[in-house]
């Protein structure tokens, strides 16, 4: 399987996935997630799902909790939008780059500031 097919169907998965989540997900556990980025593997059997989720560290591992309970929906819901012979098996993944981000960001201000 070419890389840019799944390249193609990680950009599909990722629209569809927000749209899911946002608009079909009614458990409550489920709060603010924003899809940052899907991997698809080469032979489309696996797919990764990073996302970052507003609140709290108990907030988050909630909202995961209810991802992961809610697996086998989104991953029907994806194979009715998208036309594959195999959906994916999704893993959903905390996106810790904006959080690494935002600290190497504050050393730098705090190195500046020292500095001046």
């Amino acid at each position: 399987m070419s890389q840019v097919r799944a390249n193609r169907v990680a950009e599909q998965m990722k629209k569809e996935l927000g749209d899911i989540i946002t608009r079909k997900i009614k458990d409550p556990r489920v709060g603010f997630v924003t899809i940052t980025d899907v991997e698809v593997t080469g032979d489309l059997q696996q797919a990764t799902v990073y996302l970052t989720i507003l609140g709290e560290k108990r907030e988050q591992q909630d909202t995961l909790l209810g991802l992961s309970k809610a697996k086998g929906f989104i991953r029907s819901e994806i194979g009715q939008r998208i036309r594959l012979r195999k959906t994916p098996e999704l893993f959903f993944e905390l996106d810790e780059t904006i959080e690494t981000g935002n600290r190497i960001e504050s050393l730098l201000r705090d190195l500046n500031r020292s500095n001046d």
